[in-house]
């Protein structure tokens, strides 16, 4: 999510929005950057007019993810969803794994009872 607000921050301050300046905005506020996420938002965003796709997201209702993808920003937006999914399941794994030790706990307060 964090390229995404680079290239907003680029947009808003009248900066081109190029891998250089992505990289610069994402450095500067102490981001991780990966090259080829920096080269896939470029690229997504090369022919999208940002004003009009910030316009139609905000006229979608919350929670509606198409206003993104038929903005332009489809790459961006699989690739969000996808990072959210991986930290969902991530979230659930954890959460699985502290249900199970709470049931081995439960067993042996029983035993000690």
């Amino acid at each position: 999510m964090e390229y995404i607000y680079a290239a907003l921050v680029l947009n808003e301050t009248g900066e081109e929005i190029n891998e250089d300046n992505v990289t610069s905005v994402l450095e500067s506020a102490g981001a991780d950057v990966e090259e080829s996420r920096v080269k896939a938002l470029v690229a997504a965003l090369e022919d999208v007019d940002i004003e009009e796709a910030v316009e139609e997201a905000a006229a979608v209702p919350a929670g509606g993810a198409a206003g993104g993808a038929a903005a332009g920003g489809a790459e961006e937006t699989e690739e969000a969803e996808e990072d959210e999914a991986e930290e969902e399941e991530a979230a659930e794994e954890e959460a699985e794994e502290d249900e199970e030790d709470e049931a081995d706990g439960e067993g042996l307060g029983e035993l000690f009872g």
